[in-house]
């Protein structure tokens, strides 16, 4: 990714590859319950939709061969990054997550996106993620409580947090930051509340030395991300609430690549007193499970 403080870019082939891992082994989905086998009637309505709506952009933009095979060659290049899940979550997931979201109740989400990793560091609240000992950043404090819609507290919730470094880096999908860096997964209390101790992350692009980012910039379209927070909030018995918290006054709130941003889920971080220390109180509310 390419960062506010640093114009060099990821490895894109090496990213593709760790999101396309995930993706493959479907530990990512975690948004729901897998559904059955495929409706043959469902799957000739979506797919055919999805082939006319490509058909009509060739008619009605005259597409030639020349850019035809340049289409061809664009999809191969992004099958040989493994930039799929990358170029899906980017430019489609939010669409889905609108779908969704239609027939949830509780805390409003937003996209996954590809950088989510299992297997990080199990912390108790009051916690303090992964970093490095000269961790560059504004120390941060995210603190709130996960509640039921009925207002019950949750006890036995967590929260997996995931964010880039103060470089605009995911740590597994850049070789700056060590492995686990900034990630973990927080138990809360027995009355739900959590406190996580971290640094404020950065604004970045998506790769740009990859077909996904070189389709972008083609496109003369803006590949930066503004700087937020990933979540997982979930709780025995309720639906996984699948997050993203952003930040007031960044320059790219309103023209998020991912279209992932939403009002609603902008904090206001506001000092501590300790030192630069600033601190953002966020509740969750979960539905339960159908």
């Amino acid at each position: 990714m390419t960062t506010t403080s640093d114009q060099s870019v990821s490895d894109a082939v090496t990213a593709g590859a760790h999101a396309t891992e995930i993706a493959r082994s479907g530990a990512s989905n975690l948004r729901g319950a897998a559904g059955g086998g495929a409706d043959p009637a469902r799957v000739s309505a979506v797919v055919g939709a999805a082939l006319e709506g490509i058909r009509a952009a060739i008619r009605d933009h005259k597409v030639t061969y020349e850019e035809f095979d340049a289409f061809k060659q664009w999809l191969i290049a992004v099958s040989d990054t493994g930039e799929w899940p990358l170029f899906l979550d980017v430019y489609l997931e939010f669409e889905v997550e609108k779908v969704a979201a239609a027939t949830q109740q509780g805390s409003i989400g937003t996209i996954l996106g590809p950088f989510w990793l299992d297997g990080q560091a199990q912390l108790d609240s009051p916690a303090t993620l992964p970093m490095r000992d000269d961790e560059p950043g504004t120390p941060m404090i995210l603190a709130g409580q996960v509640i039921a819609t009925d207002g019950t507290p949750l006890a036995g919730a967590t929260v997996d947090i995931w964010h880039t470094d103060a470089d605009g880096w995911y740590s597994g999908f850049a070789s700056k930051p060590p492995a686990g860096n900034l990630r973990g997964v927080v138990r809360c209390d027995d009355q739900g509340r959590y406190e996580i101790h971290t640094r404020k992350p950065a604004p970045y692009t998506i790769p740009l030395d990859g077909p996904t980012g070189q389709m972008t910039q083609a496109a003369g379209w803006s590949p930066w991300r503004p700087a937020h927070i990933h979540l997982l909030v979930s709780a025995p018995g309720h639906r996984t609430l699948t997050s993203q918290l952003f930040f007031t006054g960044d320059p790219y709130l309103g023209n998020d690549v991912a279209s992932a941003d939403k009002p609603e889920l902008t904090l206001d971080p506001q000092p501590t007193g300790n030192g630069d220390q600033v601190r953002s109180d966020r509740d969750f509310v979960l539905e339960p499970e159908a």
